[in-house]
């Protein structure tokens, strides 16, 4: 059974977040849904790539996803933090026990959102002391699985995070048979 996710971006992301997480789950074989949060035109992220969504927000949010993935990037993840629509498609995502999964500063956003509250988290170290004030168990760890709630620390960890989703959906070694191709040095879990 194929999966889908949908990777919600904004000006100021963190691009090799992005796409690190859509390519190696496109590789996976999940049909990743890259949407801007302003709409569909090109997107400027962090370190000025500019990337070109597949739809909005508001066209993609028609439909449900296996995966809901925020990349950081500080900007992008204050602009996900202060949309209701992020908020709603969080919240949806939460109650049905499907998938969120947050890197970097995009944790931030959780919290905003009031999403996995009493969870283990991570994220970037600059986020730390945020999010760590009692909503969350915060861990110092490269990527952190809990339930249905993945989160990761930065662009350094972006193929791990991207492959611990792949583990999530298909199992270990699906995500470990990823690593080799890609020459990445990681191991799974």
């Amino acid at each position: 059974m194929s999966k889908t996710a949908l990777l919600i971006l904004s000006e100021g992301a963190e691009e090799m977040e992005a796409i690190i997480s859509a390519d190696v789950l496109r590789r996976a074989g999940v049909k990743v849904t890259i949407a801007g949060l302003h709409g569909a035109d090109p997107i400027k992220c962090s370190r000025d790539v500019v990337i070109v969504p597949d739809a909005s927000i508001q066209e993609a949010s028609k439909q449900t996803y296996d995966a809901i993935i925020l990349p950081g990037g500080l900007k992008g993840a204050e602009n996900l933090s202060q949309s209701d629509i992020v908020k709603n498609i969080l919240q949806s995502q939460e109650k049905s026990g499907r998938l969120i999964a947050a890197i970097c500063a995009a944790p931030i956003a959780l919290k905003s959102h009031s999403i996995g509250t009493g969870k283990q988290i991570t994220s970037h170290p600059c986020k730390q002391a945020d999010l760590s004030t009692g909503e969350y168990t915060y861990v110092e760890k490269r990527v952190v699985v809990d339930e249905h709630l993945i989160t990761s620390r930065g662009p350094g960890t972006a193929f791990e995070f991207a492959l611990a989703i792949v583990k999530y959906f298909f199992g270990k070694e699906k995500a470990a048979s990823l690593i080799n191709p890609m020459l990445v040095n990681a191991e799974i879990e």
